[in-house]
């Protein structure tokens, strides 16, 4: 579909004169400049600022509107888009044979005014149009450049969005432009504000400022921006302090309100977005108040504005960081900008209509075209239009800082692009159904906008120009630090640069060193609600204060900082505690009955030293061992209770170290085998004195016969391997095994074994039990004997002991923790291991070391013969 004036004849007040034509009504009087080619681009600029209205009598038509207040910043964005479709033109490798014109607009910063002169750039301004049943023609203009004020593009593209008309703005920013169900075929070269609110939360995460005031305009530029702000800051762990509206009205109570309200926050950070004629007074009621100690950050569209550059506001603006659109070079504009003249000749004033140049050049000249009475007199300079613009220093002629002109050009040059892309097409192979080329005399306005989707070159100045998905530009901004001299005079610097393009994590490059604080540290100033927790603490947020405000609750024992989520605190793995700070989970202390304490070393001292007597005992019972003391009651039961005992001794060592599984299977079985050995031993030589006592009365040789050696060793056999089953059927079933326990203590954990099967330990300890009761019962009896078998009351002492330590034993390994029940039952190995060597062995080794005269069998019997 082909864009129009009948097209439009509603939305632009035509009417239909004829079934074959459409006739203008009227035409809007537009400050404009043209330049003719085979294709024209449309521009829409600020170049004036104020516009005045004709009074409405609603009597007669009213008069057109005219602009006064003449910006050198608009007419020079322009002038640049100007330049470019010049260069185009005499580029030969970018659209050759064709030739590129321009029909600019100057919007008098009103959208009533841009939105005419941006139908009127879209259905041309012909004022009959003859209707062609082929339609044929390309449209009144390819594209247009601009517009740079968002609420002005949001209405401009709502309307050509519907006839995808493409329009590439060089300095609207907001973010809802990029909605393309509503802009379809809306483009921009200045990257979008959710790029730029995304900027500055990296830096204000990068400063550690999270308690910030917000200031924004009252138009769609500052309501879209300040909406993604809030929504950024607080995904990024930030708060805004105070949010206030700039008002249009610029209403002085409204001002020492907002002013007020930022001079009474804690906040020392004030995010802005706004343009600088609404932030101006709201500055001004700043010096009037005093508010110093402020850090500002200004958008992109008062970054690079000097009208705050005064000795009265930098001592409260100084140190300002701002997000700075992508700074370029132009070859060339500068020549080109300066060569303007304010004659009548079009090929030497190429922006006459659009500027009134001859207000300008009386401005920058102090000279006037016409004088008024008196101005010669006075000493004033006639204006002869042959004044040279490079003999004086002005803004307009200042290219050192070129970016919203920057944009503008590298817009120029992506319709530019695509359209050199649209006729490069080869018949049969283009994009459109029935692989048809669009042609130049049958363009269709969304045709060039797939091309220019899909535009891709890189600039002069190296940087790469394309379009993402919503018709963004690539983000890549400047950041400014204004910096305050001494001599008054005030430098903006580039501290930084925010690429999105880059690799995650390096978008944000700032030189702090670099930067100008304003302040009387010469540090960044601290912005924050509230300090951050320290390390063993936790957040707790204050009712009904924002997120950022909070108070600091320690944390509970066995608890630490939670790095992802402050409000909570993490507790430590099972194997792990927290430190006395709280900050870090250390490993928790071990504790086990080991070989380097004092205790574990007494114990394993007591059981070598039990094991060496026994080895000793054992020698001299070998040294001695045909003696007759040796010999009496069988010397073999002797020899195997002394290495029982030794092994009873040596397994105590078993509970000593750390629990294994190895050491918890064999320590209990070691220990019961041991001890039903050297039980079983006493018990058989208990049964021997018994039957010896027998065989001394009338017909007892018989109970001697039926328990002699092979009998004595066999019962000990039996005994000792009914306790190896006891054993084995307990490992197999529930076998003991190693046990981390924190029961006893938080921050320590008790290695120990547990038995497994309680029944198994209670059958293992009932049966020694019961033999060394049966023993006892055993020697007891025997205790009156004559005193060559006094051995009976060595046993029965023994016994005692036995049964008295090991009764004590059970109360006591159930109420000791940890390693202190391996302690006991250490206790109670060496105890009654003890008292049975010392019981059994002590006045066998006293009469052969130190009494051997009594070491002989007349010596034994003659006590029996003495006693009798």
């Amino acid at each position: 579909m082909i864009l129009n004036s009948s097209s439009l004849s509603l939305l632009l007040n035509y009417s239909s004169s004829s079934s074959s034509s459409c006739r203008l009504r009227e035409q809007f009087s537009l400050n404009g400049m043209y330049q003719k080619g085979d294709v024209i681009l449309g521009g829409l600029f600020e170049v004036h600022y104020f516009t005045v209205f004709p009074e409405l009598s609603f009597t007669s038509e009213p008069q057109q509107l005219y602009c006064e207040g003449f910006t050198s910043f608009g007419f020079q964005q322009a002038q640049t888009m100007a330049f470019a479709v010049n260069e185009i033109n005499r580029d030969p490798d970018l659209l050759p044979n064709i030739t590129l014109g321009y029909q600019l607009y100057d919007n008098c910063q009103k959208l009533g005014v841009s939105l005419r002169a941006a139908m009127s750039l879209a259905s041309g301004t012909e004022k009959e149009f003859l209707l062609d049943e082929n339609c044929s023609g390309s449209p009144p203009v390819l594209g247009i450049v601009g517009d740079p004020g968002s609420t002005h593009s949001i209405a401009i593209s709502s309307v050509l969005g519907l006839f995808r008309v493409p329009m590439v703005s060089h300095y609207a920013t907001c973010s809802c432009l990029s909605d393309r169900s509503k802009y379809p075929s809306f483009f921009r070269t200045i990257p979008s504000d959710s790029f730029q609110v995304r900027a500055m939360i990296q830096i204000l995460r990068r400063l550690g400022w999270t308690w910030v005031g917000l200031v924004f305009s009252d138009d769609d530029y500052g309501f879209h921006a300040a909406r993604s702000f809030h929504s950024s800051l607080s995904e990024s762990g930030g708060c805004v302090a105070y949010s206030q509206v700039l008002p249009k009205d610029n209403r002085p109570t409204e001002l020492q309100r907002i002013v007020g309200e930022i001079k009474s926050s804690s906040a020392r950070v004030v995010v802005v977005f706004s343009v600088e004629t609404y932030l101006l007074p709201l500055v001004d009621e700043v010096v009037v108040q005093n508010v110093k100690g402020l850090q500002w950050i200004a958008s992109e569209a008062w970054t690079s504005s000097t009208v705050f550059h005064t000795p009265r506001l930098m001592p409260y603006l100084g140190g300002t960081l701002g997000i700075a659109i992508r700074r370029g070079e132009i070859p060339g504009l500068r020549d080109y900008l300066l060569r303007i003249r304010p004659d009548d000749q079009p090929a030497n004033n190429p922006g006459k209509n659009m500027g009134k140049v001859r207000q300008f050049w009386e401005a920058v000249f102090g000279c006037r075209f016409e004088p008024p009475a008196g101005w010669v007199e006075a000493g004033g300079d006639v204006c002869t239009g042959q004044e040279d613009l490079r003999d004086v220093e002005t803004n307009y002629g200042d290219v050192s800082e070129l970016r919203p002109e920057y944009n503008a050009y590298k817009a120029v040059y992506a319709l530019a692009h695509a359209l050199h892309d649209l006729l490069q097409c080869v018949p049969g192979r283009g994009p459109f159904s029935g692989h048809r080329c669009a042609s130049l005399q049958r363009l269709e306005p969304w045709q060039l906008v797939h091309y220019l989707e899909r535009v891709n070159f890189t600039t002069g100045f190296g940087d790469r120009v394309s379009f993402d998905d919503n018709g963004d530009a690539l983000a890549i901004y400047d950041i400014m630090n204004w910096a305050w001299l001494q001599d008054g005079s005030v430098q903006v610097e580039n501290v930084g640069v925010i690429d999105e393009s880059a690799p995650a994590g390096q978008e944000l490059t700032l030189d702090e060193d670099r930067i100008f604080w304003n302040f009387e540290s010469k540090k960044p100033p601290r912005s924050v609600c509230s300090e951050s927790c320290p390390p063993g603490t936790r957040v707790a947020r204050k009712k009904g204060e924002p997120v950022c405000c909070f108070d600091c609750i320690s944390c509970a024992e066995g608890e630490v900082s939670n790095t992802t989520d402050s409000a909570k605190c993490s507790r430590c793995p099972e194997d792990f505690w927290s430190s006395p700070e709280r900050d870090l989970c250390v490993p928790k202390r071990v504790e086990f009955l080991s070989y380097q304490d004092s205790l574990g070393i007494s114990l394993m001292t007591a059981s070598l030293l039990g094991a060496l007597i026994c080895a000793v005992v054992l020698g001299i019972f070998t040294r001695y061992r045909n003696t007759p003391v040796v010999k009496a009651n069988n010397s073999e039961l002797s020899f195997l209770l002394l290495l029982s005992l030794k092994l009873c001794f040596l397994c105590s060592l078993l509970f000593i170290g750390r629990p294994r599984l190895w050491t918890c299977q064999l320590r209990h079985a070691a220990f019961g085998i041991s001890f039903v050995l050297c039980v079983s031993c006493i018990l058989v030589k208990t049964m021997v004195v018994l039957a010896v006592f027998r065989t001394s009365k009338p017909g007892g040789n018989a109970s001697l016969k039926w328990f002699g050696a092979g009998q004595q060793r066999g019962t000990v056999l039996v005994l000792t391997s009914f306790q190896a089953a006891i054993c084995t059927a307990w490992l197999v079933s529930a076998s003991p095994t190693p046990h981390k326990n924190t029961r006893y203590h938080n921050d320590k954990i008790v290695y120990e074994c547990v038995v497994g099967s309680v029944a198994g330990f209670g059958a293992l300890l009932g049966y020694i039990g019961l033999l060394a009761f049966l023993s006892f019962l055993l020697a007891f009896l025997a205790r009156n004997l004559p005193d060559n078998f006094n051995e009976a009351k060595f046993i029965t002492f023994s016994m005692l002991n036995f049964c008295a330590v090991w009764i004590s034993f059970v109360p006591a390994y159930i109420s000791s923790p940890g390693k202190y029940a391996d302690a006991v039952e250490i206790f109670a190995i060496l105890a009654s291991s003890f008292g049975i060597l010392v019981a059994l062995f002590g006045p066998k080794c006293y009469i052969i070391l130190l009494r051997p005269e009594r070491n002989t069998k007349k010596a034994l019997m003659g006590r029996a013969t003495t006693k009798t």
